[in-house]
């Protein structure tokens, strides 16, 4: 049955948004871009490198920064007018555009398949995606491992109705994960490295091969078209991360462990299967998250069909 929007909006609201009310809107003579970020991705690295602040500074702004668990969460912020700017994997931003949030699509990142994947304990008798039918599988409502886990299920030739989800954020998945409370785990990095490092957790299957797992950088719209030059300013500083990132990926995880609270083991992992180089969105990557908000609409977990197109930023990256 598919779920009504306003029961949709009304649900993601109250279970996500309360947190981070607090954040509050910031006044417009303020002249602050507040962003969000998890960790993972490329504004973990620039908030832990420090490359923004100054150019934001030439040109009269501040920023603040607030971490969330997730994508979903992120982006309940900014629905709510408590973030200006931030970064999600592919589904978050469906779900959220669906339950009408003011967001544009401003640039991403190359895909990184291998940065999200389905785990099973090490000992689990499991060793196939077929033999999760039946089978407790937790995982972030609407993130972005939300798609992987649907397009794995097909592949293996199971219906999303063939297992039993768990919806728990990453910190309480893992928990339930060790405990043995459910059977298996779709995370993405750099949780899903950090539970193949300390607990050994066997990967089943990651998104290579069926799913690009993209990260966005998403903005309130209204912020976004009043404030080009910090837009600028942005796109430009992630890409000068992008590029030491790249060139520096074990350099980047010693230097940055401290800052973003990510062992640097972990962390070498995670930056290793990210991808880097900041770009606009095009035809074909619209197309991909067009296909990926009409499989959840298809499946009834967004409430309205939606298109990807008439939510891009026209200003470009």
């Amino acid at each position: 049955m598919k779920i009504s929007r306003r029961l949709f909006s009304t649900t993601l609201a109250a279970s996500i948004a309360l947190p981070f009310l607090k954040l509050g809107p910031a006044a417009a003579a303020d002249k602050v871009v507040r962003i969000g970020y998890q960790k993972y991705g490329t504004l973990v690295l620039l908030k832990g490198k420090g490359l923004l602040e100054p150019k934001l500074e030439k040109i009269g702004y501040t920023v603040t920064w607030a971490e969330f668990p997730g994508g979903p969460q992120l982006l309940e912020a900014l629905n709510v007018g408590a973030v200006d700017f931030g970064t999600t994997g592919e589904t978050p931003p469906i779900f959220a555009q669906a339950a009408g949030a003011p967001l544009v699509y401003i640039a991403h990142e190359p895909p990184a398949p291998r940065g999200e994947a389905i785990l099973v304990p090490k000992d689990s008798p499991i060793k196939s995606v077929a033999e999760l039918k039946g089978k407790t599988v937790a995982l972030n409502k609407g993130s972005n491992v939300h798609f992987l886990l649907v397009k794995a299920l097909e592949e293996a030739g199971l219906q999303y109705s063939d297992i039993k989800t768990s919806f728990l954020p990453p910190a309480d998945a893992r928990a339930a994960f060790e405990q043995g409370a459910v059977d298996a785990w779709v995370i993405w990095d750099p949780f899903q490295a950090a539970a193949e490092v300390a607990i050994e957790a066997r990967e089943l299957r990651n998104g290579e091969g069926i799913v690009p797992n993209h990260q966005f950088y998403l903005g309130a719209k209204p912020f976004v078209d009043a404030n080009p030059d910090v837009i600028s300013v942005l796109i430009e500083a992630i890409a000068e991360v992008d590029t030491w990132a790249k060139a520096n990926t074990a350099a980047a995880a010693t230097e940055l462990a401290p800052s973003v609270g990510i062992p640097g083991d972990v962390l070498a992992v995670a930056l290793e299967r990210q991808s880097y180089g900041i770009k606009p969105l095009d035809e074909s990557v619209v197309k991909q998250q067009q296909v990926i908000a009409d499989t959840f609409f298809d499946l009834g977990l967004i409430p309205n069909k939606i298109s990807i197109a008439d939510v891009v930023h026209k200003g470009g990256a």
